[in-house]
């Protein structure tokens, strides 16, 4: 009896702290140092992982048989698929079991269908816009400058339909 008053407020607990952990990406969620995030958000990629699991062989086939001959891409396709399935599906019970261990932010399978081993770039690149050294410091000058016109409309020439009325004498 003990037991299952603990899992029904364990399962209480999970749903109350679910919708915290879908209010950002569930993957970065999951990553979170903030216990509550961590948690909805690993229940939330748990979840996500195991239901869509089999579409690794779907994909995996289908990209494999497009890139090679058609019988060893497939082969091959499929194979990877089956162990992206088995890689997404185990992280995703392991997610759902264990999302409430503090500091245990389980085993992150790409979110890409193409390749579950590629590691997700949590840092999006920065690019940095030249800097021209011949604007002196006194006057800054804008580098470019961007303005906005209005084309002038495209005039199109009517052809006047006759009508009956046209031909006829007044």
């Amino acid at each position: 009896m003990k037991k299952a008053k603990m899992l029904a407020a364990l399962v209480i607990c999970a749903f109350l702290l679910a919708p915290a952990g879908f209010a950002g990406d569930v993957w970065e969620n999951a990553q979170s140092d903030v216990y509550k995030e961590k948690m909805g958000g690993m229940l939330g990629r748990g979840f996500v992982n195991a239901a869509t699991s089999p579409v690794d062989i779907f994909v995996q086939t289908v990209n494999r048989t497009k890139d090679g001959p058609p019988l060893v891409g497939t082969l091959t396709g499929m194979a990877g698929g089956l162990g992206c399935t088995a890689l997404r599906a185990s992280s995703g019970i392991v997610d759902v079991a264990l999302f409430w261990v503090p500091g245990f932010n389980g085993f992150p399978v790409a979110k890409s269908y193409d390749n579950c081993l590629e590691e997700p770039s949590s840092v999006p690149e920065t690019v940095q816009a030249p800097v021209s050294s011949y604007i002196s410091e006194a006057a800054p000058q804008p580098i470019v400058t961007v303005t906005e016109t209005q084309s002038a409309p495209v005039q199109k020439h009517v052809v006047k339909k006759h009508n009956a009325y046209d031909y006829v004498k007044k």
